[in-house]
């Protein structure tokens, strides 16, 4: 079987749709040897690098589409499809090619969530629109729906009408180096390398209004001192992390917020920007931090769990899927609530230890080999 994927994400993009991306591919490709995996992909881009020999990339040929490599992605990528004999195509986010149902070939749209229709606030008018025109394009055309999440499966239904008998969820895993447990020698590395408290909180995502880091640090305002350890922050951002940043300074809490994404000696660290270093800054935490207002799934939770690091959630949209009964849930809206969790897991190490044990048997139900498994189990039904 060939299979076809829109795989910019894969070498274009360092955060969650990449990492989804790039770790399907190379699952299908461990676990489904039998098949060729083509991966269309517009322009030279640098994340995705291991390569099966069943792994082929797929560039523009002629000159016309090399220059006009979006719309060769968007629409014209068809004819290519069809010169290379695919039997199914797979968009991984949120997007499959005009026109593509006129091949006859199969398709598969990986739906991660619909915040541009929950929360359009967050973007320019012109964004909402695009997206709202290629999700439900998407949804509407494509043989077979994948959710990463039962939250985002009911989202499809009630802001597309979409049957849900075509929708299926298949949970996504993480990068498999997130559950090794990483060499005492290698943290003290990392530990010196980006000059790391001994001790600290940790945050991973986007700066933005949903990600909810401004909760964040109003708890570490609420915290006794005893329990007040550095918070370091992974992840960049605009307008919003201006306001996190007017607020610390106000609060007194500058020298305790590290933004670790800000230090130019690692913006062009290739271990940094591939999060080839994440697993062993994530163990060295105390506590992960991820109370977010929404999310399609809200990987950094299940990189947490496999961590083995105690992990802080929300106690809504799809996170308490993701968390399972091994993360701490709470209000996003409560400061003190998140601050409660804090105290409550650094002084009490019995609690800290359950919630990673628990934490961890969670973390099974999303290998990458069940998730791979899941996804070839949809392609089956189209072939």
């Amino acid at each position: 079987m060939r299979i076809a994927f829109d795989a910019k994400r894969a070498f274009h993009n360092g955060t969650g749709l990449g990492h989804y991306s790039r770790t399907l591919i190379n699952s299908l490709a461990k676990d489904f040897q039998d098949n060729e995996y083509l991966l269309l992909n517009p322009k030279a881009g640098k994340f995705f690098t291991e390569k099966a020999e069943n792994i082929n990339e797929i560039r523009p040929k002629s000159w016309f589409n090399r220059q006009f490599s979006g719309w060769w992605r968007s629409q014209h990528c068809t004819k290519d499809l069809q010169s290379l004999n695919v039997d199914l195509y797979h968009g991984l986010s949120h997007e499959i090619p005009i026109g593509i149902k006129k091949t006859g070939i199969p398709a598969v749209v990986t739906m991660h969530d619909l915040i541009p229709e929950r929360h359009p606030e967050q973007y320019a008018p012109w964004d909402v629109a695009i997206y709202r025109k290629k999700f439900r394009y998407a949804c509407e055309t494509t043989d077979r729906i994948i959710a990463i999440s039962e939250q985002t499966k009911q989202d499809i239904i009630h802001y597309y009408q979409i049957d849900p008998h075509k929708i299926r969820v298949c949970y996504q895993s993480c990068n498999p180096a997130f559950a090794q447990r990483v060499s005492e020698e290698e943290k003290q590395r990392i530990q010196k390398k980006y000059n790391l408290p001994s001790k600290f909180f940790l945050s991973v995502g986007s700066i933005i209004e949903r990600k909810n880091l401004m909760n964040v640090c109003k708890a570490l305002s609420l915290l006794s001192k005893e329990h007040q350890l550095p918070l370091v922050v992974i992840g960049n951002g605009g307008a919003y992390k201006k306001k996190v940043v007017a607020y610390l300074q106000e609060a007194g809490l500058t020298q305790q917020v590290i933004f670790l994404s800000d230090n130019p000696q690692f913006k062009n660290d290739k271990d940094f920007t591939s999060a080839a270093d994440f697993p062993a800054i994530y163990q060295l935490a105390s506590v992960l931090l991820y109370p977010s207002f929404f999310e399609g799934f809200g990987i950094p939770v299940l990189e947490g769990l496999w961590s083995r690091v105690p992990v802080i959630t929300s106690n809504v949209s799809c996170l308490p899927e993701a968390g399972g009964k091994g993360a701490y849930y709470v209000n996003p809206n409560k400061p003190e609530e998140i601050a409660e969790g804090l105290q409550r897991i650094i002084s009490d190490t019995a609690l800290a230890n359950t919630l990673v044990e628990l934490g961890w048997d969670h973390a099974q139900s999303f290998t990458p080999e069940k998730a791979a498994a899941c996804v070839m189990r949809v392609y089956q039904e189209l072939l």
